[in-house]
């Protein structure tokens, strides 16, 4: 395998590590104490923060900064990290902050992930696999994204709310509660708008676990019964389907609760 190749323009700083096949590109300055795994391609005027560690198989598009300090006024400059996985695209003016000391110490974004142009991910983020990020989508500080799930274009996502699996968040919304799983969330305050039929069915859903999931949605918000009453009609009617028990799952965990019809 060939080794990496770094442009005579590029600054790279002390105790960073690359691996091989990686290119990087004009411009680029890469702080110290950062981790590049193998086959990546940054491209031009890139900044890789310090106590960065990328994977393997990445390409990160010109103009973004993945890794400097939060926007976090209780941050002291203490030692914490971005940690990115394997064959994510990262598109032009993306920003990516490392964590803090106070919310865990890491900002994680997974492997197989779209993040579109201006995206930006904040402090404490933990970002699963194949997500999208659309356009100037943003999500606060600690917030926590599942497999699968997609913001829309300009979408904001308030701290420490979650995105479950499956998720769809419409364009321009505004998330200020937890977004459930296989449900599309939409609007400023965002509503819940049904499940996201066509998206499961690209995904390889069943239908069997479609009509099983759209009944379960019916029951808990479309029904005359208090949140907990469906609960239990839900569970007892759905113990065998995983689906909907992560759905039912999801929402009990919730502590700022969930985003609604």
């Amino acid at each position: 395998m060939a080794e990496f190749q770094v442009h005579p323009t590029a600054i790279v700083g002390n105790n960073v590590t690359i691996g091989a096949g990686t290119e990087i590109g004009p411009y680029c300055v890469i702080e110290d104490d950062v981790t590049i795994g193998e086959n990546n391609i940054l491209g031009s005027h890139l900044v890789i923060g310090r106590y960065t560690n990328i994977g393997n198989h990445n390409r990160f598009y010109p103009f973004s900064t993945i890794g400097l300090q939060p926007q976090d006024l209780k941050f002291d400059d203490e030692k914490t990290v971005l940690e990115i996985g394997d064959h994510n695209t990262f598109r032009e003016h993306v920003t990516l902050h490392r964590g803090t000391g106070h919310g865990g110490g890491v900002t994680r974004i997974g492997s197989h992930n779209l993040v579109m142009v201006s995206a930006h991910v904040a402090h404490d983020c933990l970002v699963g696999d194949h997500v999208i990020l659309s356009h100037a989508a943003t999500l606060a500080g600690h917030v926590l994204v599942g497999n699968h799930a997609t913001v829309g274009a300009y979408s904001g996502v308030h701290q420490f709310c979650r995105v479950g699996d499956y998720a769809f968040i419409g364009g321009y919304s505004v998330i200020t509660q937890d977004a459930l799983p296989y449900i599309k969330s939409v609007g400023n305050r965002a509503k819940a708008y049904g499940i996201n039929t066509i998206g499961l069915e690209r995904k390889g859903f069943t239908k069997e676990e479609i009509t099983n999931l759209k009944d379960a949605y019916r029951t808990l918000f479309q029904r005359k019964l208090r949140l907990v009453e469906a609960q239990e009609v839900v569970t007892k009617k759905y113990s065998d389907c995983a689906r909907v028990k992560y759905l039912l799952d999801f929402i009990a965990a919730s502590e700022r609760g969930i985003v609604r019809m």
